[in-house]
């Protein structure tokens, strides 16, 4: 079954520019719907429509998320066409070469957005290889742009150093209590032409509520008649960064 989505006006997703090494440019939907966390080893094919109903055209997902084959079905489902759809997986385990094949047979896609290292631990030991399959992974066209994520600065630099093409992306767990931790991994992903990603940026609202940020960005949401997610979500996109988000209601 097909359904033919009408994409509405209400989602306003901005396009950030994104160079490899060779300049080549990409665009990247500056909001993501994320298929971790508490849809990890679910059925998301509505849940990936509903987001696409809703105006989403990044969609954010993951080998180890073990629900691929369902965000392929959303796709084919959507009647949307490949060039209206952003769409974002992470390597974790296994052959490099077979786990972008997998993932791509999953998702029903001659090629990724955008592909990433899930974690440093995952090729602890091989950075270098693991980038040259990365690398390989882009010449080859299975992804247009290639990067990681929760890499640390020196994880990065190290990255940046043996590279022929420099990350397009750092995906990195960011919110308002821990942004001072931060502030040198944005400064040198922005001097590298690196784009920051953020996913859990909701945390002091829904995982520490009653902490010191409430304060404000209840004050904030009120002055400015947004709700406490708009609020944080909005802070996140005002630093340049990325948003990969569960959240629907924007």
């Amino acid at each position: 079954m097909t359904i033919h989505i009408n994409r509405p006006h209400g989602v306003n997703i901005d396009l950030l520019p994104s160079h490899d090494e060779h300049g080549t440019a990409a665009q990247i939907p500056a909001i993501a719907y994320g298929t971790g966390t508490v849809l990890r080893d679910r059925d998301v094919t509505d849940y990936v429509i509903q987001a696409l109903e809703t105006g989403f055209s990044h969609i954010d997902t993951a080998q180890m998320y073990n629900n691929e084959s369902s965000v392929g079905a959303a796709i084919r489902e959507s009647g949307l066409s490949r060039e209206e759809l952003y769409v974002t997986t992470k390597y974790s385990v296994g052959s490099i070469q077979e786990s972008v094949h997998a993932s791509l047979n999953k998702l029903g896609l001659k090629y990724v957005d955008l592909y990433l290292i899930h974690a440093p631990r995952f090729v602890e030991g091989n950075f270098d290889g693991a980038w040259r399959e990365f690398e390989k992974i882009k010449h080859d066209g299975l992804a247009r742009s290639i990067g990681v994520s929760n890499f640390n600065v020196e994880q990065l630099q190290y990255i940046v150093k043996v590279a022929n093409v420099k990350p397009a992306v750092n995906q990195i767990e960011f919110h308002p209590y821990n942004y001072a931790e931060h502030k040198s991994l944005l400064a040198y992903s922005t001097k590298h032409g690196i784009i920051t990603e953020a996913y859990s940026s909701l945390t002091p609202i829904t995982k520490f509520p009653g902490g010191p940020v409430d304060a404000p960005v209840n004050a904030a949401a009120k002055r400015l008649g947004m709700t406490p997610t708009q609020v944080i979500l909005s802070w996140v996109k005002a630093k340049g960064v990325v948003i990969v988000t569960f959240v629907y209601s924007l």
